[in-house]
């Protein structure tokens, strides 16, 4: 889309603040925490709305039945298939601005995406819009981030491979939300650094309070007006399924039946087109899920062989992230 379609018409109310990554690294806790602030507004859901268009990111954003592509996008039907990309543009910011209808007069508005930092057209994007956004960026250590991502994968049915035979199958999809550095050259070139806030997931852990104070001080409202139960918030627990090879095999037999969140996430239903595959899909997973349901143990602990070639690896495409962001986040990741 040409890049004056991504300028939002004056009318589309924009975020103020964005938590924009990286995947695995507390981004959804901090949603919640700040969603406990008076003034602050951030919809419930992750917005994926600056690169809605990058199919790397968002393959299930589309679907391919009969010959055909199928978009899942903001109310997207058939009525639709003509319209030029000016049409196609409002209507996707109509769609954007009506995420924040619910935000009071004097709320500071947010949003949070995780997969805004792996993709490269997004700070470009954001930096069109004429009110300047404050962006959250959230990087945790590379080889457990990738590893939370896998695990991610499995649990919604997407991932139908060990870990150490999936990064020898497809390293990229797993360890390309890791590779920071290049990622932050790149919002570097369009957004100020006064704009961009660094968040580390293990000082997060270790400290929510002070990481928190730094937050509301970057995107503007007062920490004393949150909650005190706000800080004891952890979102997105994670679950695993009972049965490791069980869950494996049903992602390698049904791959399709993967979670179909983001089929729903801009218009709230799949394609008539595809309905038969949908409630086949339910079946299916919903006979899984008795069969082999998610609970609360922790899964097993990344092999430290493992770990030790992913750090070599994440070791030298790092190089020059302390530099970066003024931290010294490689000593506090690598021994």
């Amino acid at each position: 889309m040409v890049n004056d379609y991504w300028l939002a018409p004056p009318e589309i109310s924009t975020p103020d603040f964005i938590i924009c990554g990286a995947m695995k690294s507390g981004t959804t806790s901090l949603h919640s925490m700040l969603n406990q602030h008076p003034d602050v507004f951030i919809p419930e859901k992750e917005i994926h709305f600056f690169d809605r268009d990058n199919i790397i990111q968002h393959p299930d954003f589309n679907t391919f039945y009969k010959r055909q592509w199928h978009s899942h996008q903001s109310n997207y039907s058939q009525k639709n298939a003509g319209e030029s990309l000016k049409q196609q543009a409002k209507r996707y910011w109509q769609w954007y601005g009506q995420q924040f209808v619910g935000a009071s007069k004097g709320q500071v508005i947010g949003e949070d995406s995780t997969t805004y930092l792996a993709s490269p057209l997004v700070a470009k994007r954001i930096a069109l819009q004429t009110k300047p956004i404050k962006l959250v960026i959230m990087l945790r250590q590379p080889s457990l981030r990738a590893y939370s991502q896998y695990w991610h994968l499995v649990r919604s049915g997407l991932m139908p491979h060990r870990f150490e035979d999936y990064l020898q199958l497809n390293p990229h999809n797993i360890l390309n939300r890791s590779l920071y550095t290049s990622q932050i050259e790149q919002y570097l070139k369009y957004v100020p650094e006064k704009n961009i806030h660094f968040v580390i997931f293990e000082e997060f852990i270790a400290d929510k309070v002070n990481v928190l104070k730094g937050v509301c001080l970057h995107i503007g409202i007062d920490y004393d007006k949150l909650p005190s139960s706000a800080t004891q918030l952890h979102e997105n627990a994670a679950t695993y399924p009972t049965y490791y090879s069980l869950q494996l095999l049903k992602n390698r037999l049904f791959p399709q039946a993967g979670n179909n969140r983001y089929k729903q996430h801009f218009n709230g239903t799949i394609s008539n087109q595809i309905a038969p595959y949908k409630n086949f899909y339910r079946l299916i997973n919903g006979i899984h899920r008795k069969i082999n349901p998610l609970t609360a143990k922790k899964p097993q602990k990344i092999q430290q062989t493992t770990k030790q070639f992913l750090d070599h690896f994440f070791i030298d495409e790092l190089e020059g992230l302390n530099e970066l962001i003024g931290r010294n986040v490689l000593s506090l990741w690598f021994d």
